[in-house]
């Protein structure tokens, strides 16, 4: 099992006695006087992005997208639903069933729901104890579980969860993981379950059991020498399920989490299940992996999510890398076929275990805001009326953030819009989305000061903001150089070489907030650039 990493942070911290500020003041620099666009009559959030003050359980009516981990999106035709992880600061869930759901009209303002199941379905800890007996293992009377990384999809008229619960036991003793138990073995199986149901709004669900759990190519050779072992024991890793109905008809579950890979397996339409598990090759085909070698098997990446794009005809597949409270960045390959190869955008073939660009997401900071961190294990859904696409996951705040230890418990959902580059790439846009009108944007609009971040890939580095200048003689100075220009039918803004994809956002770090202009794109490697206009 994992030791680090995504849907799964367990949160064992206090909720800290933080205050709450609509926008979160960087203490190490001081603000910048800044004359902000003019506001106009639209009124976005106004929400704190620290809800500390408000994150107990009988909050729970506040929280819009607080207490987000690993979302899921689906809608029912009237309401978008988010379904995620067990996890919240403070455990303020604990106790009151698994899998946080809320729901919202548009994308903004989000009313929590409660939790999608009461309790554990028997089923799991009696098909772990089947397989422990059968190994010669003693059975577990009380398993330590982890409900992590649900997805929901609608199937025909019904809905169907795909869910992970994790077996935090040793194997060879059946003793809960801490360092004191540590005997020797890696940790127990992971399973992936299926719930069905006809009407998200009632929150009725029937459980249909297993439908596939973590397998191992070692049979019982389950040693660990120490817990600083990566060899991972099981070759794939059932969590972190997606799903996917190709054009064809042919449903897919998509899963894996850092031993060994991602595999793609296909299910039965009517089931949602497979037809068989009789052997390792039934448990899926490799389709990512972070490195090809069988010698280390600990993958840092994870969290996938598939999406078809009809207009490219590229399935896309995007991944979580590194571990998640801080350095949790989001990749993205794509394929023409749904079992791959995948390519990233220099080429790289990611099913062969290349490293994988484009980065899509990375911690990072704009000027008068702490910034955040922890940003990925996507949800990317589609608006079939606007064929917008958005990209969901949560963000973290940094350590210390107003002087809170624990900030970084601290999991706000981020929803934001997705571009695509005219050579067929999604780039996502750099403030949360807001429901901001999209007017006309003339050249004129574009001239003044702008924040740029040239994002780089650096471990657990916060990529922050240098100052662009763009003025009325189509020139470009500071972060960017050379000449701009902008092509107003297609919204993309090009600076030098660099194509930028533009719309009008929430400007969330401003005090007070207000609309702005922001851009994303990529540079030829993959790497994101993102911007927002400060000043006239």
């Amino acid at each position: 099992m994992r030791f680090i990493s995504s849907a799964a942070f367990v949160i064992f911290l206090m909720t800290a006695g933080c205050s709450s500020n609509d926008n979160i003041i960087d203490p190490e620099e001081p603000d910048p006087v800044v004359e902000n666009p003019p506001a106009d009559d639209f009124s976005g959030p106004e929400y704190a992005d620290d809800y500390s003050a408000i994150s107990g359980w009988d909050n729970r009516t506040f929280w819009n997208l607080a207490n987000v981990h690993d979302p899921s999106v689906v809608y029912d035709g009237e309401y978008y639903y988010m379904y995620g992880t067990d996890a919240s600061y403070g455990n303020a869930h604990e106790g009151h069933g698994h899998f946080l759901y809320r729901r919202s009209k548009d994308l903004v303002d989000w009313e929590f729901r409660g939790m999608a199941m009461t309790e554990t379905p028997s089923w799991v800890k009696d098909t772990l104890n089947s397989m422990r007996i059968q190994a010669g293992l003693d059975i577990i009377d009380s398993p330590v579980y982890g409900h992590w990384a649900p997805v929901v999809r609608k199937v025909g008229n019904k809905y169907r969860m795909y869910y992970s619960i994790v077996i935090d036991n040793y194997i060879e003793s059946g003793k809960a993981n801490t360092p004191a138990n540590f005997d020797g073995s890696w940790t127990e199986h992971a399973f992936i379950g299926l719930m069905e149901s006809d009407d998200l709004s009632s929150n009725t669900w029937v459980d249909k059991g297993m439908v596939v759990s973590s397998v191992s190519d070692r049979e019982n050779n389950w040693t660990r020498s120490n817990t600083g072992d990566w060899n991972a024991y099981f070759k794939w890793n059932a969590i972190d399920p997606t799903f996917i109905i190709t054009p064809e008809g042919n449903h897919w579950l998509i899963y894996g989490s850092w031993h060994s890979g991602i595999v793609a397996l296909q299910v039965n339409p009517s089931t949602g299940k497979p037809d068989k598990l009789a052997s390792i090759e039934d448990y899926g085909t490799l389709i990512a992996r972070r490195q090809n070698s069988e010698l280390n098997r600990w993958q840092a990446q994870e969290g996938p999510e598939i999406i078809y794009n009809e207009k490219t005809g590229f399935y896309y597949l995007f991944l979580a890398y590194d571990e998640l409270s801080v350095a949790y960045n989001t990749r993205v390959c794509r394929s023409t076929s749904i079992t791959g190869p995948y390519f990233g955008i220099n080429g790289t073939n990611i099913t062969e275990g290349g490293e994988c660009w484009p980065m899509l997401t990375h911690p990072y900071k704009f000027n008068n805001h702490s910034g955040w961190v922890g940003i990925s294990h996507c949800a990317v859904f589609k608006n079939e009326e606007t064929n917008e696409w958005f990209y969901s996951s949560q963000a973290r705040l940094p350590a210390n953030t107003n002087g809170n230890a624990y900030s970084n418990a601290i999991m706000m959902g981020n929803i934001r819009k997705i571009a695509w580059t005219e050579d067929g790439w999604p780039v996502v846009m750099p403030e949360r989305y807001a429901g901001v009108p999209q007017p006309s944007i003339s050249e004129s609009d574009l001239t003044g000061t702008w924040e740029n971040i040239s994002m780089n890939y650096e471990y657990k580095v916060q990529q922050k903001s240098s100052q662009l200048i763009l003025s009325s003689n189509m020139t470009a100075s500071g972060a960017l150089s050379g000449t701009w220009s902008y092509d107003q039918d297609k919204k993309i803004l090009t600076i030098g070489e660099q194509q930028l994809n533009l719309e009008k956002g929430w400007d969330w770090e401003a005090s007070p907030r207000t609309t702005t202009f922001t851009y994303s794109g990529l540079t030829a490697g993959g790497r994101p650039v993102w911007g927002k206009k400060t000043t006239k």
